[in-house]
């Protein structure tokens, strides 16, 4: 069994609650994916400076599709998803090129505080439909924690009313398609290792970043751009990875607020690769974040405890 995979399990859509055993490691496995996905974007935002967006979404996915699909062989995991997982992989590969879309078409008509200030309430979102679609069990500790967390990202990111227009309903939109492609990830068979549902992803978006990028317009690409984009590719993969892998082994409601530690990660490189640096409602709303999920994992040692 792969590292990405869990122990065997209930159908997703069980009511029961996980293990707090395995609520620690969907937590421990969804903050890998924030700094994955937050190291990505550090790295991202100086290629962007060289190459056009989508030349370096699309060799990005290029790198990384080679790379999971070598990881893929060596796990045994290089398949084509059957039945019941080939429909889930099929809507869930839609959803994950939709999200992307419209976030990207967002970002092209709004401020990115006010987009990404909008896109943090996906973790209430996708505990929200778990319990209402899949009966998972939600109580108020754990809805507690979710609000305080988003409290902590509006207090760090004190988006301006200005910034929310038109553009507003292109990241609602984002949110509803991550809400059913964390939901889709949730329902995957244990048989399916998250490996071929990482590869089938990272192919997915590459497939939608190709024409997108001809029409752009292409940039010479130097062996540092290269080995910067490779370092990016590791990365996202480890984002897609881990948070697939947290989808499938925690409670959905224990491992939402985790997703917030992506702006203490985008903190934190900011200021040492950017020279950014935090002012103080960065700082409190940091700890607004670190607390909730500290909170979270409290609670989840306590009920391990009872």
């Amino acid at each position: 069994m792969s590292v990405a995979e869990g122990p065997p399990h209930p159908p997703a859509g069980a009511a029961a609650e996980r293990d707090p055993g395995e609520n620690a490691r969907g937590a421990a496995l969804m903050v890998a994916a924030m700094a994955g996905f937050a190291a990505n974007d550090a790295i991202m935002k100086g290629v962007l400076e060289s190459l056009p967006l989508f030349q370096a979404v699309f060799l990005r996915g290029l790198m990384g599709t080679a790379l999971m699909a070598l990881a893929a062989w060596r796990l045994g995991a290089l398949r084509l998803p059957r039945g019941r997982d080939a429909r889930l992989m099929a809507w869930r590969t839609a959803a994950e090129a939709g999200a992307t879309a419209f976030y990207l078409t967002a970002l092209m008509r709004m401020p990115l505080a006010n987009a990404t200030a909008i896109l943090q309430a996906l973790p209430l979102t996708v505990t929200f439909a778990a319990a209402l679609f899949l009966g998972a069990p939600v109580g108020w500790r754990r809805w507690s924690a979710i609000a305080a967390g988003f409290v902590g990202v509006l207090v760090i990111l004190r988006p301006g009313p200005e910034g929310f227009g038109a553009g507003s309903l292109w990241v609602l939109a984002a949110v509803a398609c991550m809400t059913a492609r964390d939901l889709l990830s949730r329902s995957l068979s244990p048989a399916l290792p998250s490996a071929t549902a990482t590869l089938w992803t990272m192919a997915a978006l590459t497939l939608l970043a190709a024409p997108a990028a001809a029409a752009q317009g292409w940039a010479p690409v130097t062996p540092a751009l290269a080995l910067r984009l490779a370092a990016a590719a590791c990365l996202i993969l480890v984002g897609f990875g881990c948070v697939i892998a947290a989808m499938r082994v925690g409670d959905v409601a224990a491992v939402a607020p985790f997703r917030y530690v992506i702006l203490v990660f985008a903190m934190i490189l900011g200021a040492v690769f950017y020279g950014e640096r935090p002012d103080a409602p960065m700082l409190l709303g940091a700890a607004i974040v670190i607390g909730a999920g500290l909170y979270t994992l409290r609670r989840e040692r306590i009920r391990a405890q009872d």
